[in-house]
């Protein structure tokens, strides 16, 4: 039985520009950044979530193969790859707060059955989801 969730991996195109939009927009914690021989590992926590590390990877062997980074960075640009989504307790509050540091969000909030989202792109074009659950 599977019992959580341990990492989200989120594909990005310069880890340095990742881990500033991470945590000096988003608000997110440094978590790790080890160098490894063939590669460079990088990770941000949400402050209230630190046991689910967001990993920033590089699109490039040794993860995959250099045909299926250059079809990744492609996805990417066109914000077709969208890895998960964040909670927040009020999302006009946090919408506001991350427009005023240059978050290019898709829309505006919207209410829903479930609660109210919108959608917020990282600086590669990933696409995620801001929600306040109607249990939040």
């Amino acid at each position: 039985m599977i019992t959580a969730v341990n990492m989200v991996h989120v594909w990005v195109a310069d880890q340095d520009q990742a881990l500033d939009f991470y945590v000096n927009k988003l608000g997110f914690a440094p978590h790790g950044d080890v160098q490894f021989e063939h590669m460079r590992w990088v990770s941000v926590t949400a402050p209230e979530a630190p046991q689910v590390p967001i990993a920033l990877n590089l699109p490039a062997p040794p993860l995959v193969d250099e045909a299926s980074a250059a079809h990744l960075r492609q996805l990417m640009a066109a914000g077709l790859l969208c890895p998960g989504g964040f909670g927040t307790k009020d999302v006009w509050a946090t919408y506001r707060e991350l427009s005023a540091k240059g978050v290019e969000f898709i829309g505006e909030p919207e209410q829903h059955d479930y609660g109210i989202d919108v959608g917020l792109r990282d600086p590669f074009g990933n696409h995620w989801r801001l929600t306040q659950t109607r249990m939040e």
